[in-house]
């Protein structure tokens, strides 16, 4: 069955990993998704069940003993080769670190550090064959801690620092070794954690986030800084702590660390999930939601906002239709703002994801589902 070139993506559920699996079964390189939602990865199959290359799925806990040598045995078994390695998958557990209890604090380090190298390991082999590419992606927190997070912070820090070692360890094999840093990505993430995420004019796409990783697969850059200013910015916060820690204090909403309400959660966008602390019981049972209220709920909020209403959603969900992003954002804000622009694109990415849309390339979409009655 070899045949194009091949490359792993942990973390490809959702957000820059499933943005990133898209980007490269499209351009006919075949690929092994690696997530911890199989009905996601269904999904993922079946969008792309007519594209170039050929999409392989592994509903795969990271943190399960010997993941990484299973991961590595299904790219071999399906496609003889590993020519790249994306190490995406990452969790946070929300709340002080000085508070949280060694498993969680372990997991973190975990999945953030410990699996990404153990995959590096056994893909090595291979990767010296080809001569290929590992890619660790990493954060601005690695260089401006922010509180709240856990171990996310130091977790990414170490990220950063191992890419460089394993740069310089492997740079005699032929090996190129690629650190990311993605910038505040509009996904779940966040949200899904209990904070309100990146404001909307702040965040960057998930896909276009995944178009410049996608790119460094044939430039081999050392380092991708997906949003580039935001970089700068985090360069100069990292030269004056005193005057980052103090505006991160009074404005956490600039990461989007502000409380979205209600106690936060832990979260996984890849293999693994700790269960999250019990909600507090409602004296009346909630109606439950349906499938299209489910995919927007993340966006809920800045819906009700910005008026953009789900009956919108609806009546654009016509299987067939073709979608602009500029053409549906227009649609309803008349002449979009940017961030009435920012929550189209947020909107039409949580479709992709659940299935109703089909990504053709940035900004435009075919409609796959119409909405459940």
């Amino acid at each position: 069955m070899k045949s194009g070139r091949v490359a792993i993506i942990t973390g490809a559920s959702s957000g820059i990993g499933r943005a990133l699996t898209e980007r490269a079964v499209r351009a006919g390189w075949n690929v092994i998704a690696v997530g911890r939602r199989a009905e996601r990865l269904e999904q993922l199959q079946r969008i792309l069940s007519g594209a170039t290359g050929k999409l392989a799925t592994l509903a795969l806990d990271l943190r399960t003993p010997r993941s990484a040598q299973k991961i590595v045995r299904e790219a071999l078994d399906r496609f003889e080769r590993i020519d790249v390695l994306v190490n995406n998958a990452g969790g946070v557990a929300v709340g002080p670190i000085a508070e949280q209890s060694d498993g969680a604090l372990y997991e973190q380090m975990e999945t953030h550090v410990i699996v990404p190298l153990a995959l590096t390991r056994e893909a090595l082999p291979s990767l010296r064959a080809s001569r290929g590419q590992i890619f660790y992606v990493g954060s601005g927190v690695a260089r401006i801690p922010v509180g709240t997070l856990g171990a996310y912070p130091p977790a990414k820090a170490a990220v950063r620092n191992l890419a460089r070692i394993v740069r310089n360890e492997l740079r005699g094999d032929g090996i190129a070794v690629t650190y990311v840093d993605p910038g505040a990505v509009a996904t779940e993430f966040m949200t899904r954690a209990g904070f309100a995420g990146p404001p909307p004019g702040l965040a960057a796409s998930p896909y276009d986030v995944a178009r410049k990783i996608f790119a460094a697969f044939e430039t081999r850059r050392a380092v991708v800084n997906a949003v580039p200013w935001q970089t700068l910015f985090v360069a100069l916060g990292e030269a004056l702590p005193s005057v980052t820690d103090f505006v991160l204090r009074h404005a956490p909403q600039i990461i989007g660390g502000e409380p979205a309400g209600g106690a936060p959660a832990i979260e996984h966008t890849g293999p693994a999930s700790l269960p999250a602390p019990p909600a507090t019981a409602p004296s009346e049972p909630a109606e439950p939601l349906s499938p299209l209220d489910a995919a927007l709920s993340t966006h809920a909020a800045r819906m009700k906002k910005l008026n953009l209403s789900t009956a919108f959603v609806r009546g654009m969900l016509k299987p067939e239709r073709e979608l602009e992003l500029g053409e549906v954002a227009m649609g309803w804000a008349g002449m979009p703002n940017k961030n009435e622009r920012a929550l189209t694109n947020d909107v039409l990415d949580a479709l992709a994801a659940a299935g109703y849309l089909e990504h053709l390339e940035p900004e435009r979409y075919r409609v796959v589902r119409a909405a459940e009655e």
